[in-house]
């Protein structure tokens, strides 16, 4: 069974009833008027055949020119054009000001108006969970087939549209649905919205709406007498690096994660430390979570399920409603989940992903749209309760989910347009959302339609807000902190229930083995080694899944290899070829300690390094200065020389005069996934040239890029370039994001280091 009643993917499908039109056979007579043989006449009559054999020539002979002249940079890119030609993703034309209406004119319920929906899909015969959702006051529940539903299918109290009758419909939205799926669903909103709706509540039919009563749980009025234009309190903004959480932490799970969480913040346990508020009215979606079976992933039912038993998972029925900032997103599904009117046009399901991707792709659009006109996402207690069936999920079916939900994360929130109508920027997004490869072509022509249709059945389209993305974020003060501590309920733990809290400490560390557990630490011992090569390595392979020692003197038994800190920059790149998979390579001198909790909030897509620390990276003159600096600014000189221009022009940029040499001493630095290849390439410029390690990093960071945008984690690191009189907790800052100078040279040197430590994670104290 699916986390929802959901069918296979949303597959092009058969038609029940195919119709095949029966052309008429010509039979050309046999003594048929003789053709003139002038040749005007033959070129006449055959020009579209000349044409295109003298198209096909002139293409091989500038294939055949390209490939002789020795261009192979010309011949691939046109053969890419070619290819890009078959495969582009074309732009719907849409005349928005000549869309006719569409009137109901073939149900039984032409004339049926009502404000307030329930929209369900339904593959079995009516649910007892249905029966409850009929039950509920002043909603219309409207129940949606598909190929698989009883022909015989009928609830008092609802109304329920078969295949046959969702297609005299006229929505425009059915040439693309599959007939087997529940994003059938997407006429049922539209059906509902050409009846009068202003309020659509997203449900399936294994859920009970807790206590029977809808407005009990979410806000279903945000205008009139009867709003609740509450304040609301909201997720921080502080973090610009954050763009998506994980709402069941705040209602006391932390163990669990919902469907369309990116697998790799499902580590991200901790508790908001602080929130702020936002003025109630304008969240246009809200989510409900779920009792009993939430709404989670395949990879949380197959490794928290450890027997038959259903699961029961309960959250925090009071802790506050949360609403999302703009740059911040939430995982949002298609069976628990409330649509005002200002966001019915977010309904639409894609129809060319799978079905366990649909409403998950959905809700990230509809999000990123949704600040576009001012509205916000808010998270609610529990409002219904859904029963475990314990069947099968289809890991397949969220393949792709899990492949591209972070990436998608990402490019929602760096989207922007200059569109003037929210339905242009709509369609432009899920035009870019197609050639970025979220879906396919078939949904850009989808959205298209679902446009139309929402204007055909009398939808008025939202006004634009101005957004404030790009605009710097106010500083959040001390008396605009709201705090809330979550409660920690009981859960399930690889298949083991857990009947107390969960630790803090240990949820901690959980949280920093899972940001650093696909970066590989190389550190570079200049101290006595065989003292001190396992002391870091316990210490840091604790967050960090492998850690390299490299030193002066190689040291088998102790997996120390070898390296010279000079020009240690050149056995990086062998390093590199070791871990492909890696996420990105974190150098450290054991000169420096790391606090690795406050790296959080670093991008690992960008560089880090201490150009904004002064008594680190520094620049001087060459004139008048000593003959080591005049001959490394020489030898820079000639490897910039050498570089390709897009290396050559970030260097020259960043670099303050020609007769000046920058120089970092590089305790530390960070090279993310996607500089590895540049970093190898200006390593093989190095060559044997004798540059040094201080002087080469920095020029290999301005020659990847810009400055500006490097990360400036470092920037608050306590740097001396002397060490104090004594190593001591004044010295030391839990606080700073790294400390130097710091020397460990022995047992007692490791243990006094790890007691100050145990300051920022009080689990060292157990290496202690």
């Amino acid at each position: 069974m699916l986390v929802q009643d959901r069918t296979a993917a949303a597959r092009p499908p058969k038609s029940p009833k195919t119709h095949l039109r029966n052309l008429p056979t010509l039979h050309p007579g046999r003594f048929s008027e003789p053709k003139s043989l002038d040749f005007s006449t033959w070129v006449s009559e055959n020009l579209y055949k000349i044409l295109t054999i003298g198209l096909l020539i002139a293409t091989v002979a500038v294939l055949f020119f390209l490939y002789n002249s020795g261009d192979a940079a010309t011949l691939l890119r046109f053969e890419k054009t070619q290819s890009e030609n078959l495969h582009s993703v074309h732009f719907p034309q849409i005349n928005w000001n000549s869309i006719d209406r569409i009137a109901d004119k073939t149900s039984p319920y032409a004339n049926f108006r009502s404000e307030r929906w329930i929209v369900v899909s339904v593959s079995g015969p009516p649910s007892d969970s249905l029966r409850s959702l009929v039950r509920i006051k002043g909603w219309q529940v409207l129940a949606i087939g598909n190929s698989k539903t009883p022909s015989d299918w009928s609830l008092k109290g609802a109304i329920f549209l078969s295949l046959e009758q969702q297609a005299s419909l006229g929505f425009r939205v059915i040439d693309y649905l599959p007939y087997d799926s529940f994003v059938r669903k997407s006429v049922g909103y539209l059906f509902a919205i050409q009846h009068g709706a202003k309020k659509i509540f997203d449900a399936d039919d294994r859920g009970e709406v807790i206590d029977g009563d809808l407005g009990k749980h979410f806000d279903v009025e945000l205008t009139g007498e009867g709003a609740r234009q509450d304040i609301v309190l909201q997720y921080s903004h502080e973090n610009p690096n954050r763009t998506v959480v994980n709402p069941y932490i705040h209602f006391g799970q932390r163990s669990v994660w919902p469907r369309g969480l990116p697998l790799e913040n499902v580590g991200e346990i901790g508790h908001e430390e602080y929130y702020t508020e936002v003025f109630g009215g304008k969240q246009f979606i809200q989510q409900g979570i779920s009792n009993g079976l939430p709404d989670v992933d395949s990879v949380f039912y197959f490794t928290r399920k450890s027997t038959l038993e259903a699961f029961d998972i309960s959250f925090d029925d009071q802790a506050p409603k949360v609403a999302l900032p703009q740059g911040t997103m939430v995982p949002l599904n298609s069976f628990n989940t409330m649509f005002h009117s200002s966001a019915f046009w977010g309904l639409m399901l894609p129809v060319s992903v799978s079905s366990m991707a649909s409403d998950v792709l959905r809700g990230y659009w509809a999000q990123r749209l949704l600040w576009e006109i001012g509205g916000y996402v808010v998270v609610y207690p529990p409002t219904v309760h859904r029963y475990d069936r314990i069947e099968a999920y289809p890991f397949s079916e969220e393949k792709d989910l899990h492949v591209n939900v972070g990436r998608l994360i990402k490019f929602l929130v760096s989207w922007r347009s200059s569109k003037h109508r929210l339905f242009e920027k709509i369609l432009e997004l899920s035009y870019q959302m197609a050639e970025e490869g979220f879906w396919t072509d078939k949904d850009v022509k989808f959205t298209a339609a679902w446009l139309q249709d929402l204007l055909a059945v009398g939808y008025q389209q939202p006004r634009l807000m101005s957004l404030e993305l790009d605009r710097p974020r106010a500083s959040i003060g001390h008396g605009d902190r709201k705090e809330f501590i979550p409660g920690k309920l009981p859960s399930v733990h690889l298949g083991v229930e857990e009947a107390g809290t969960v630790n803090y400490e240990i949820g901690n560390l959980i949280r920093w083995r899972k940001y650093f557990g696909n970066v590989v630490l190389i550190m570079f011992c200049s101290g006595p080694v065989e003292r001190t090569a396992l002391e870091w390595r316990l210490l840091y392979g604790r967050i960090f899944k492998t850690v390299i020692i490299l030193s002066e003197q190689k040291n088998e038994d102790l997996a120390v290899e070898e390296g010279h800190l000079d020009q240690v920059y050149k056995y990086l790149p062998t390093i590199f070829n070791r871990y492909t998979s890696a996420e990105g390579f974190l150098f450290l001198q054991d000169d420096t300690i790391l606090n690795y909790w406050n790296l959080l909030l670093a991008d690992k897509t960008k560089l880090w390094i201490t150009d904004k620390v002064s008594k680190s990276w520094t620049t001087v003159s060459t004139k008048g200065n000593t003959e080591w600096f005049i001959k490394q600014a020489e030898l820079v000189k000639k490897v910039v020389s050498m570089m390709p221009v897009h290396f050559q022009v970030s260097f020259k940029e960043a670099l303050k005069s020609e007769d000046s040499l920058t120089i970092c001493n590089s305790e530390v630095f960070y090279v993310p996934r996607r500089f590895i290849a540049d970093f190898a390439d200006l390593v093989s410029l190095v060559g044997d040239l004798d540059i040094h390690h201080k002087v080469a990093v920095p020029m290999f960071f301005m020659s990847m890029d810009s400055t500006q945008y490097f990360d400036s984690v470092f920037s608050k690191m306590v740097y001396k370039r002397k060490p104090p009189p004594s190593m001591n907790s004044t010295f030391y800052s839990v606080q700073a994001p790294a400390v130097h100078p710091w020397s460990v040279s022995s047992e007692q040197d490791f243990i006094k280091l790890i007691r100050i430590m145990a300051e920022g994670d009080p689990l060292l104290m157990e290496l202690a």
